[in-house]
């Protein structure tokens, strides 16, 4: 019986070894930029870490999930925004608060989101959002801070 378990110990430890080692060289391996394309975001950011982070990033996470026709890249967005809220990831929702308004969320949604979020997720991380709301919305271009238009059905 000592043997046996001794024996898949070993196959244990030479599998999780050989998957160590392929994980580790698959993050060393630099994807091809083509010549004249711009790396991506991702690659700027965590790509001479992280390469394989970086690929996963810009093939599955934006190539595919952020792609699928199921909900709009708005919805997606705004869902994204709730979580990261929800998680107080603050670097991370500094870019993702920035792409929601590119993707036709208002700032109004966003405020009330942090607001909504605020007795959900709790007090200090939609604090914290705000925060970063406040930065990513005084950065945007021609940033004047004039609220939203009112949704339409909704009073001025």
């Amino acid at each position: 019986m000592k043997h046996i378990a001794r024996t898949i110990l070993a196959a244990v430890s030479i599998l999780l070894a050989g998957g160590l080692t392929t994980m580790a060289h698959a993050q060393t391996e630099t994807p091809a930029i083509t010549a004249g394309k711009q790396p991506s975001r991702a690659q700027q950011l965590m790509g001479d870490i992280a390469p394989k982070l970086a690929e996963l990033t810009d093939d599955v996470l934006f190539g595919d999930v952020w792609e699928r026709p199921g909900l709009a890249k708005r919805d997606r967005s705004l869902i994204t925004v709730a979580a990261l809220i929800a998680l107080n990831r603050p670097e991370q929702l500094r870019s993702h608060i920035a792409l929601a308004r590119r993707n036709g969320v208002t700032e109004t949604e966003i405020v009330e989101t942090i607001t909504q979020l605020a007795f959900y997720a709790g007090w200090p991380n939609a604090i914290s959002a705000v925060g970063v709301a406040r930065d990513v919305f005084n950065a945007a271009p021609g940033a004047t801070r004039q609220p939203d238009p009112p949704a339409p059905g909704q009073p001025e």
